[in-house]
């Protein structure tokens, strides 16, 4: 049987970019502006899946509208559009990182800028960093762009064989600091490499700023092999908030974090939030704890929600999980499965009042077929993860 055409409209409104021969579109950034109501997804526009084939950024802004015959939320999206201000000479653009700032009303958006035909492999060898850690700003929606501010000059940078921010989205804490996920390779030293090992170890770590984005300083590595990761601020009944970190690594499962002031302490391991094959971004976000079924922003305790692969070996089945005791691993659900097939990079967004958002890559065959968004509420998603069958109109 055909797709009923109200369902193919959208399921065709759930794409936001589209793969095209020789044109591939990966890694999903997504922000939501509260205070216009708009969604700005970002993504790596390349003429091939691999890495090396980056051309350039785009994005599309998004209005989020609802059918009210079957109160289905769905985002609109517009045209898109290149961010021709993302760029420096003889580097190629990638991992799409915004954060925003919310006493200035402007938007970071952090980047990498990797040199033309260096490829991260290359830099890990030799230990030669070729990549440039730089962010623009916009204030109207990403209408207009500032120029390229680049930080490249940052000291810890020169130790390191290579480095990347997010990709996804950083987050500003209630106390104002702006925080970009970030994670680097240390250099190891010329006497221990070989010609047949690579040598330089990842670990995440924060890129914060106590200035509203004037200057900007890294944290302290987490201790444990680490890569992509992404942050969010928690709370506890008490009120007191921290820092999760939520890392790739690279076989077993996820690597887990808090930091409460004086650096990250890694959780040990639950079991409960396994990596894909050798690894894949995940994506969290915390959001206030829900109160007998019902949703309010007012809650002071926060929850976390997580996206990721949940099968082992493949990047299939994209899954969604929650923890009520974010300090607690074995506090995370089984997944919820939003989408079955093959699936790879995500990331969340909370709207507001239970709703969320997850911009994630996916398609039939492969993953990177399309990137689509999907909005759901919490409500979806303690039905889905109690096996409830739900289902997307």
């Amino acid at each position: 049987m055909g797709i009923k055409p109200s369902c193919q409209k959208i399921e065709e409104e759930r794409t936001v970019f589209l793969t095209k021969e020789n044109e591939v579109y990966r890694i999903p950034s997504l922000f939501y502006d509260r205070d216009n109501k708009i969604f700005m997804a970002f993504a790596e526009q390349r003429s091939t899946a691999d890495d090396a084939d980056a051309k350039q950024l785009v994005m599309k802004t998004g209005t989020l509208k609802m059918e009210e015959s079957t109160g289905v939320r769905t985002i609109e999206w517009s045209e898109l559009k290149v961010v021709k201000e993302a760029h420096l000479d003889g580097h190629r653009p990638m991992n799409p990182c915004p954060v925003y700032e919310k006493t200035s009303k402007t938007l970071f958006l952090f980047f990498i800028c990797v040199q033309d035909g260096i490829t991260e492999r290359w830099q890990r060898f030799w230990g030669c960093n070729r990549a440039r850690l730089c962010y623009i700003t916009t204030k109207d929606g990403g209408q207009t762009w500032s120029g390229v501010t680049d930080l490249t000059h940052l000291p810890d940078i020169n130790e390191w064989a290579t480095f990347a921010v997010g990709p996804g989205h950083g987050i500003q804490t209630e106390s104002g600091r702006l925080i970009i996920p970030t994670y680097a390779y240390a250099s190891c030293s010329a006497s221990y490499c070989c010609i047949s090992c690579y040598c330089a170890v990842p670990h995440a770590l924060a890129l914060y700023s106590d200035n509203k984005g004037s200057s900007w300083e890294f944290g302290r590595m987490l201790e444990t092999k680490s890569v992509e990761c992404e942050m969010a601020e928690v709370s506890d009944d008490a009120g007191k908030n921290y820092i999760y970190c939520n890392a790739r690594s690279e076989g077993g499962y996820r690597v887990e974090a808090i930091d409460t002031g004086a650096g990250f302490k890694i959780l040990p391991s639950a079991g409960k939030l396994v990596e894909t094959g050798k690894g894949c971004q995940g994506s969290v976000v915390s959001f206030p704890a829900v109160s007998e079924g019902a949703t309010s922003d007012s809650s002071p305790n926060k929850w976390l929600l997580y996206t990721h692969p949940s099968d082992q070996c493949k990047r299939i089945a994209l899954g969604v999980y929650l923890n009520k005791t974010p300090q607690d691993p074995n506090g995370w659900s089984k997944p919820w499965i939003i989408n079955s097939g093959p699936s790879g990079y995500s990331d969340l967004a909370y709207i507001g009042d239970g709703w969320f958002a997850c911009l994630m890559e996916c398609g039939v065959q492969k993953e990177t077929e399309q990137i689509k968004c999907e909005v759901f509420h919490y409500s979806q998603v303690e039905n889905g993860i109690a096996g409830k069958e739900i289902v997307f109109n």
